[in-house]
């Protein structure tokens, strides 16, 4: 091979060798280049670009993020369209390059956007941009929290609002001096904190906004209020107290910038004064009392009280109270009466109990009980210089009264409540006995508080009509009693009500008084009762069975699903835990006979009651004729030809006038041996010829 072609071909395959590690060192790493600066301005509307440069690889798949969100991802040379957030369409768009492109960008796109681009068997490569959107700055505002600036409060702030720009760059002057953060001034983004404003604070507050396309000044005069100080209260003529009548004035005065107001207040309701002077003119007892003196900063709300006491004589309030008491020993009555308030205090009196005994605002008089007492009203006279009033108690010993008791069941143990009420000023004091044992709380028995109410536990019904209960009522006037015989489970009234159609029905019961009961059993005999999807009739049970629970306060039931063609018959019993009382009368609910049926009843009864004479006579007629035949046909015949024969027993030839001569007698005893019985039960004698007799001819 000559020389320059070696050379030549030499210089080829260095060129294809450098050139393959060329290209291998290009795919070795994914690589972004930026294509302007990180931190990207813009105005609101206009067309912004993320330029870069992607490295490394052919159509590794970029992914933009604003912020974590991903929101543009696409194949980078791939003929598929990107994908873009549905969201974001309208103003994110994706180059050949991969650089993301902003239309009309709104503000709310101020974000930091990462661009991440991967390939299979690469490292990620992950570049950021911070894009800021500004708009114009204009239409500053600022406001103040609280809205005066008021002294010895805990903070006062100054807030700006801009529409629509944002600022970069904010910076506060008082008085033309910038304003540095210090214990006394708190310089935020948005707003200027003075820390306990005084009235030094006062003057020209300037607020200066900036970004990077505008700059806005705005400017506020902020003034402090301070005050009131404490009110100064004096009362003109000065005297300890006022008679009803008498005139008098009242001045309220306290400084403050600016000059605080001032108003009166008495029984909570403000009343109308001037520059704080209240004026009371022919003043009464009522008008006495503590007065109350408000001075108001009505800038700031700030306010100060004080309280003046005027003494006025008055009245007690309201009218005077009357009671009656039982002493500690039941034989004395106690009568109260009493009238707070008011001066002097009102004297109080029971003319009729003690002509001289009396006491000012109460008074408590002790009487022994008798029973002219007994039904009688006491007054009790109230003297006051202004008024004169009085009340009065009527004391009355128990009045006639009916026990009441409910039964319950607790922990499977009945417990029967047995209450006693009796009307009685005083109230009555209630005894309790079971025969002659006076009863106490224990374990078996407890009495309430009032001792209105025994409570029996762990009773046992089934020796309940065994025991007697007393209930005696007394208070210092007398005493009744009620005598309480518990008895078992009874039912002392039973009704049923059928509803119209006959379907449903209403059960009601009552019970005695004094019977112990927990429940009642509900029982029913006849068919069974329909479900909803069954219109056939069941066959009927002959026997009771429970349909129905009910607690010992129930006193009705209803029963529905009923069949209106079928009879049922219906019961309750009722019972104390495990005893069983006696079931109630058992009543009928079934089918009413209509008007038509009824009559057709009415008049086929006497029918077929004539009826029936008449087969019963035909059958008699019968009977009769029969008889009558047999009795001609048998005996009458065979007696005659008997007496015949034995009257001639000795001649040999008829009479003459019997010419047809004279035939044998039938033997009867063969006939009926024969024949087989007769209607006898018992075979008949043999015949025995009877003596000779003279006997007239038989025909």
């Amino acid at each position: 091979m000559p020389s320059h072609q070696f050379c030549v071909h030499t210089l080829f395959v260095f060129k294809v060798t450098l050139w393959l590690f060329v290209i291998k060192g290009l795919n070795c790493a994914l690589t972004i280049s930026l294509r302007g600066p990180s931190l990207v301005n813009a105005t609101v509307g206009s067309n912004v670009t993320l330029g870069v440069t992607i490295l490394g690889a052919p159509h590794p798949v970029v992914t933009w993020k604003m912020g974590s969100l991903p929101v543009v991802t696409w194949n980078l040379g791939s003929t598929d369209a990107p994908s873009i957030s549905p969201m974001n369409q309208d103003v994110l768009k994706i180059e050949a390059d991969g650089s993301l492109v902003f239309k009309n960008v709104p503000l709310v796109y101020s974000n930091t956007y990462t661009l991440e681009v991967v390939k299979v068997g690469m490292e990620t490569a992950l570049t950021k941009f911070l894009l800021k959107v500004y708009d114009y700055i204009y239409n500053v505002s600022v406001s103040a929290t609280p809205v005066d600036a008021v002294e010895g409060t805990a903070t006062f702030s100054l807030q700006y609002s801009s529409v629509p720009g944002e600022a970069d760059q904010w910076r506060w002057y008082f008085n033309s001096v910038e304003i540095q953060n210090s214990s006394h001034y708190t310089v935020n983004q948005k707003s200027l904190v003075i820390s306990q404003p005084n009235r030094t604070d006062t003057g020209l507050y300037t607020l200066v906004l900036a970004n990077p396309f505008s700059a806005v000044t705005s400017h506020r005069n902020i003034t402090v209020l301070y005050g009131p100080d404490e009110p100064v209260l004096e009362v003109s003529p000065s005297q300890a107290f006022f008679v009803s009548g008498e005139s008098l004035s009242l001045s309220c005065q306290a400084v403050g910038i600016p000059l605080p107001s001032a108003s009166w207040m008495f029984g909570g309701q403000t009343l109308v004064s001037q520059e704080g002077c209240l004026n009371l003119t022919d003043v009464q007892t009522n008008q006495g009392g503590v007065y109350t003196c408000e001075v108001l900063n009505r800038n700031t709300g700030v306010h100060r009280r004080k309280n003046l006491t005027l003494n006025v004589y008055e009245r007690p309030k309201g009218e005077p109270l009357c009671l009656v008491y039982a002493t500690s020993g039941i034989y004395d009555l106690q009568f109260h009466c009493q009238w707070q308030g008011g001066t002097p205090e009102a004297w109080l009196s029971f003319p009729a109990l003690n002509s001289t005994a009396g006491g000012a605002g109460e008074l408590i008089l002790t009487t022994p009980a008798s029973q002219d007492l007994n039904g009688r009203t006491v007054v009790c006279r109230a003297s006051h210089p202004l008024h004169q009033s009085q009340c009065n108690v009527t004391a009355c010993g128990p009045a006639n009264f009916l026990p009441k008791v409910t039964t319950m069941e607790q922990n499977g143990q009945i417990v029967v409540c047995i209450q006693c009420y009796s009307p009685a000023m005083p109230s009555s004091i209630v005894t309790w006995s079971k025969g002659s044992e006076l009863l106490a709380s224990g374990t078996q028995y407890q009495i309430n508080k009032d001792t209105t109410q025994l409570s029996i536990f762990n009773f046992n019904s089934s020796t309940a009509p065994l025991h007697t209960y007393t209930c005696n009522c007394g208070n210092p006037l007398g005493n009744t009693s009620k005598y309480i015989q518990l008895l078992g489970p009874t039912i002392s009234n039973f009704h049923v009500f059928p509803n119209g159609d006959g379907s449903a029905v209403t059960i009601t019961w009552e019970i005695p008084p004094t019977s112990v009961i927990t429940g009642f059993d509900i029982q029913m005999r006849g068919p069974s009762l329909l479900a909803k999807h069954v219109r056939r009739r069941k066959r009927a049970n002959d026997n009771f069975r429970s349909i129905q629970q009910e607690p010992g306060t129930s006193r009705s039931t209803n029963i529905s699903a009923l069949d209106s063609k079928s009879t049922y018959y219906f019961r309750v019993i009722p019972f104390a835990g495990e005893t069983l009382g006696l079931p109630s009368v058992v009543l009928r609910l079934g089918p009413v006979l209509s008007q038509p049926q009824v009559i057709g009843l009415a008049a086929g009864i006497p029918c077929g009651v004539l009826f029936i004479l008449l087969l019963v006579g035909f059958i008699c007629l019968c009977v009769y004729c029969s008889r009558r035949k047999r009795d001609a046909n048998r005996y009458p015949v065979a007696r005659a030809v008997e007496k015949v024969v034995s009257t001639q027993t000795h001649i040999n030839t008829p009479s003459c006038l019997l010419t047809g001569g004279i035939k044998d007698l039938p033997d009867y005893n063969r006939k009926i041996t024969q024949g087989g019985p007769t209607e006898r039960c018992a075979p008949l004698p043999r015949f025995v010829y009877p003596p000779p007799v003279r006997t007239a001819t038989i025909v």
